[in-house]
């Protein structure tokens, strides 16, 4: 990483992370040095629709401004900071869903106007990585950026995270989300956690497709045979030989298998044995169980992190707009409009070397 330069009399930045894409609310403080990054405070607040619902994006936006004044004030006195101790107001640019993440913007751009800090646009994907990178030690590994809206194998490569593969249709996230709705599995704390949970009970694997298409995958027409399975063992007459429990499992195993093919032959191609996991599915334990099975055939090893910092946050959006501001990056009110579509290989990575 790109040493620090601090000002004379100054020997820390402290930044306020605001993140919004989608139905969790986060927001943190994070200081660094020239030589420590500390997590001051990282509270989340989380949008949890009705069993067998998806979370809407004006539903979501509205979570959002409900919660954010109180959250954030919170925020700042878990981290004993002022407002004019922040240097400054990182927010989720993209990508994410539209409405939620202009809610945040919002915020973002009125905290900046109200305290005089200027404003750092993070990229999404960007602030799962550094943090995955800040809290497990990652070098240079392979990433797979797993999550409700995202799924990509990503490396590193001149000052650029860059795409291997990912998927062409739905993330995997999504996936999982959108058959807990089939099978009205709690939203509560997350779809993809219940899933996780009731995969563990699951014995019978079934036959699914298996979409993996050279270094993507699809997972649209997985989701459509899962969702005919499940109408089968709901259907009326004699009971179908297989639980939700084994839909579950057999999901998992299935969209899991493709995620690891897809991140070995990444490894492969950059000669790496290290993988890092981030993105919100990448708390799931049967994954990094399956990634590291794979990586130690390898003689490699997966780094991951747990659910305060796989799951959408607002500690990673301050710490990657942090390192973004310490080599002096600043995002213009003018240029502070949120994008849906924000590719992570669109961010030039100024601080890695």
């Amino acid at each position: 990483m790109t040493a620090v330069t601090f000002p004379p009399g100054k020997q820390s930045y402290i930044a306020l992370g605001l993140e919004g894409s989608a139905n969790k609310l986060g927001i943190g403080l994070i200081r660094h040095t020239a030589s420590e990054t500390t997590v001051l405070s990282n509270l989340r607040h989380t949008f949890v629709s009705p069993p067998g619902m998806g979370f809407l994006p004006k539903d979501t936006a509205a979570h959002h401004r409900a919660h954010f004044v109180a959250l954030a004030r919170a925020a700042l006195a878990a981290a004993g900071v002022l407002p004019e101790q922040v240097d400054c107001v990182c927010f989720t640019q993209g990508p994410g869903m539209g409405a939620p993440l202009s809610a945040i913007a919002i915020a973002a751009r009125t905290l900046s106007i109200l305290w005089d800090r200027p404003l750092v646009g993070v990229n999404h994907c960007v602030g799962h990585i550094e943090m995955g990178r800040q809290i497990t030690g990652a070098g240079n590994h392979v990433v797979l950026y797993v999550s409700g809206g995202n799924s990509q194998v990503i490396a590193y490569a001149e000052r650029r995270y860059r795409i291997f593969g990912e998927t062409l249709d739905i993330a995997v996230g999504n996936c999982l989300d959108r058959f807990a709705r089939t099978l009205a599995i709690s939203n509560d704390p997350a779809p993809g956690y219940n899933i996780e949970q009731l995969a563990k009970q699951g014995s019978k694997l079934l036959d699914l497709p298996y979409a993996v298409k050279g270094m993507d995958c699809s997972f649209s027409g997985i989701l459509a045979t899962a969702d005919a399975l499940a109408a089968q063992m709901k259907a009326p007459g004699p009971n179908a030989e297989f639980t939700p429990a084994d839909l579950c499992f057999t999901l998992q195993e299935t969209v899991f298998a493709m995620l690891v093919e897809i991140t070995e032959r990444a490894m492969a191609h950059v000669g790496s044995g290290q993988v890092l996991i981030v993105g919100g599915v990448g708390s799931n334990e049967r994954l990094q169980d399956m990634m590291g099975e794979m990586a130690r055939e390898r003689g490699g090893s997966v780094y991951a992190t747990d659910e305060r910092f796989c799951i959408d946050n607002g500690i990673m959006i301050a710490h990657a707009g942090l390192l973004a501001y310490e080599t002096g990056f600043r995002t213009p009110l003018e240029e502070s409009q949120c994008t849906q579509r924000f590719r992570t290989d669109e961010v030039y990575v100024k601080w890695r070397d």
